[in-house]
């Protein structure tokens, strides 16, 4: 797993894309601080800018550099969640302009997976958590699923989990600064 993260880690570093497994589904990552970097997945993916990515955090401590307030709620849905959960919070700051939506909202997720964890953590930023897909196609269950135009579009491939099956990818849910609470997914 060291050297999965080393490779993967240059690559973030200098800008590029990876293709890489989550604690829900694979997924085409970046720099979520990279606004050349955020562009080059929509274009991957052929999406609409428009339309939010989800980008991953270490841990509650990280999330707090992102999102101006966290509401408290939050804190108790990590607790009791056993099921992996997307937050989309209000106020995002210090990320890619391009990767906020346009009611300035976040889709933030922390995974449960240690080479996701390990890879944030020594990157010390957010990195882009999109399924490795097109925008018009279904979201791979597993690696053997991922069109090859994904593959051929990123710049790392980590060799980790190639034989995990996916059934879903996780809860999402937004949480408002004034309280309001909205199941998505």
């Amino acid at each position: 797993m060291h050297k999965e993260i080393s490779n993967a880690l240059q690559v973030l570093k200098e800008g590029g894309l990876i293709l890489y497994p989550t604690d829900t589904v694979w997924g085409i990552g970046c720099d979520a601080t990279n606004p050349e970097a955020v562009k080059k997945v929509f274009e991957l993916k052929e999406r609409q800018d428009s339309k939010a990515l989800i980008c991953l955090v270490a841990d509650d401590r990280m999330l707090g550099r992102y999102v101006k307030e966290i509401p408290k709620v939050a804190y108790d849905l990590f607790d009791v969640s056993e099921d992996p959960i997307t937050i989309i919070y209000d106020d995002a700051q210090n990320l890619a302009a391009n990767l906020i939506a346009e009611d300035n909202s976040i889709a933030i997720r922390i995974p449960d997976d240690d080479f996701c964890f390990q890879l944030i953590r020594r990157f010390g930023k957010p990195i882009v958590s999109t399924s490795a897909n097109l925008s018009s196609q279904p979201t791979p269950k597993s690696f053997k699923e991922i069109a090859p135009l994904i593959l051929k579009g990123v710049d790392y491939v980590v060799n980790l989990n190639r034989e995990k099956i996916c059934t879903k990818p996780s809860s999402i849910i937004k949480l408002s600064a004034n309280g309001k609470v909205k199941i998505i997914r």
